[in-house]
């Protein structure tokens, strides 16, 4: 049988998503949670892999397992074995057919910027700190260069294994909400670093740095050494992928109850 989930963390205290020799990482920690559940071991494959200090609103997984339990169960008992910077939000049955990655046609990021002159306390590592005033209307203006499909190599880290750096960015928009700077980005897929890096350039432009041209020659110079500096990891959110040959699975903002067990 093979099931989906959805799972929230805060990336401060994780070695990203992917199990290596530090630790914890954030697959390390929910296999071992979901095994204890199925009393086997399990195998979780995501949608989107998060580096270090990075978090996730909805990170989609699949897994398999022999195991018949509750959708409430699942949820309850991960959780109970979870380190508390993770959270299991709902499970679903999928058809075998199912790949949390591959499936997904979309996928959404948030980058979030405290904007003012005093460091953050209760955001602290959930936002990255920009002490200058930035121009949000023109940083978004700036970003509109980049929608569609584009070879996004100014943009992709030096690491990257993608076999090409094609993508497609079908929305981007930043946003100022009282002293927070957003920047909403959704595309097919992303290299290496890529939701960073365009936001280390627009920041620059933000700043008045930068003129709002800058970025679309940046986008055609296909060369990383002349774009901005990759923004810090903690100011990044993985929000949710897209599956719309799966509309079942609640990967939006609403997340729904499960019904109780004497229901």
């Amino acid at each position: 049988m093979r099931l989906a989930a959805g799972i929230e963390y805060d990336g401060s205290g994780f070695y990203g998503w992917q199990t290596q020799r530090q630790s914890p990482t954030v697959q390390a920690c929910l296999e071992n949670a979901l095994g204890r559940v199925a009393d086997h071991p399990v195998a979780v494959y995501c949608a989107g892999r998060t580096d270090t200090g990075v978090h996730a609103h909805c990170q989609v997984v699949h897994f398999d397992t022999q195991a018949e339990r509750r959708e409430r169960s699942w949820v309850l008992g991960s959780n109970s074995n979870l380190h508390p910077g993770i959270s299991v939000l709902w499970v679903r049955p999928v058809d075998d057919e199912f790949h949390a990655r591959f499936s997904a046609t979309r996928r959404r990021y948030r980058y979030r910027m405290l904007n003012r002159w005093v460091r953050p306390a209760i955001d602290r590592g959930r936002v990255a700190w920009i002490r200058q005033p930035l121009d949000a209307e023109r940083m978004h203006e700036a970003a509109q260069a980049l929608l569609g499909e584009h070879d996004f190599s100014s943009f992709r880290a030096v690491g990257c294994q993608a076999k090409s750096p094609v993508r497609r960015i079908h929305d981007l928009s930043v946003t100022r909400r009282g002293s927070e700077v957003i920047i909403d980005i959704e595309a097919n897929a992303f290299v290496y670093h890529m939701v960073r890096n365009v936001a280390g350039t627009l920041i620059l432009v933000g700043k008045g740095e930068k003129p709002v041209e800058w970025p679309g020659r940046v986008l055609a110079a296909a060369d990383r050494t002349v774009a901005g500096p990759t923004a810090p990891a903690e100011g990044l959110y993985f929000v949710a992928p897209t599956y719309p040959d799966h509309p079942q699975l609640p990967v939006r903002d609403e997340i729904d109850f499960p019904p109780r067990d004497d229901q």
